[in-house]
């Protein structure tokens, strides 16, 4: 039986890696009382007690969680950024290279990608990792977000009564482009620059859709719409988790459509000259609880799917 922590269960993403976990036998969840949620000697008492802990914290109090554990056999899952382009830590990515898998499986830190983040790199690695664009160039990427992505505070902004009129159209944010999945993005697809990035927030709770457009012109390897889902289809061949998809039969693309589940599409768009490459995925699955349950089970040597919600 592993004996699980979840530090700040309490937020959305560790709400539903509760969910996720309550309900399979090989788990036992190590409880802690709401006044007690601050208190740093419990909280350290739990982690030093537990086989695996997650950190579903801000950045600041997950790196001072990290401080408290003095077991060094507590494996530690962190959903914050705190952690992400710490090359001591596993980037828990597994799908982009058997490399990543290894390195998580392995390690006793592992940080959670970020929902944006997510989407961008699982569109732009593979393309970097093949040839097909130079870590030099410039790219830009737009990304449309349930108001779960925003925490307890903007769900209850938009469930709010008399909420501001802004709050029934879509509303892109992050406009000093200083977005804190950035450095994120760049450093792990191995670009030399920050991607122009536009974050969109509309009315709908769960779900994420990030597009990246292409111009044939300024990849190293020009590829088409068709060469661009075979590298796709090869790069995540045998995964459960990310595959490729098709466009939405209507001729749309809906954002909230892998909502509740924890797998990732790809879709590649547009036109030879001017693909389109989007993710689709759950910002709260894929992109943050899903994303860390699937890290569990890589560290515990059970199937990576376990307890996870595919279909």
């Amino acid at each position: 039986m592993t004996k699980v922590f979840i530090n700040g269960h309490e937020g959305t993403t560790g709400l539903r890696i509760v969910e996720r976990l309550e309900k399979r036998s090989d788990i036992s969840l190590i409880s802690i009382p709401d006044e007690l949620r601050k208190d740093p000697a419990a909280v350290a008492e739990r982690i030093n007690a537990s086989d695996i802990t997650f950190l579903c914290l801000p950045d600041a109090a997950a790196r001072e969680a990290v401080a408290l554990c003095e077991n060094p056999a507590v494996k530690i899952i962190d959903t914050s950024t705190a952690h992400r382009t710490n090359p001591a830590w596993a980037y828990g990515f597994a799908e982009l290279s058997p490399a990543h898998r290894a390195k998580i499986a392995a390690s006793h830190r592992v940080a959670v990608p970020g929902c944006h983040a997510s989407g961008f790199i699982a569109a732009v690695y593979p393309l970097v990792a093949a040839g097909a664009l130079s870590p030099d160039v410039f790219l830009a990427a737009t990304s449309v977000t349930g108001y779960s992505g925003g925490g307890k505070k903007m769900i209850a902004a938009y469930g709010a009564d008399g909420r501001p009129a802004g709050y029934d159209s879509p509303r892109q944010y992050g406009l000093s482009q200083t977005h804190k999945h950035l450095p994120e993005m760049t450093a792990v697809c191995g670009l030399a620059h920050a991607p122009a990035f536009m974050p969109i927030v509309a009315d709908f709770y769960a779900g994420m859709l990030v597009s990246v457009p292409l111009d044939a012109s300024s990849m190293k390897k020009p590829m088409g719409v068709a060469e661009l889902r075979a590298l796709y289809a090869s790069h995540y061949a045998g995964e459960a988790l990310v595959s490729v998809g098709e466009p939405d039969a209507d001729g749309f693309l809906a954002a909230n459509a892998m909502a509740g589940r924890d797998s990732m599409e790809i879709l590649v768009t547009g036109c030879d000259e001017r693909p389109v490459v989007h993710a689709r995925f759950d910002n709260l699955g894929k992109g943050a609880s899903g994303a860390a349950v699937q890290c569990m089970n890589i560290l515990m040597g059970v199937p990576e799917t376990t307890g996870l919600v595919i279909a």
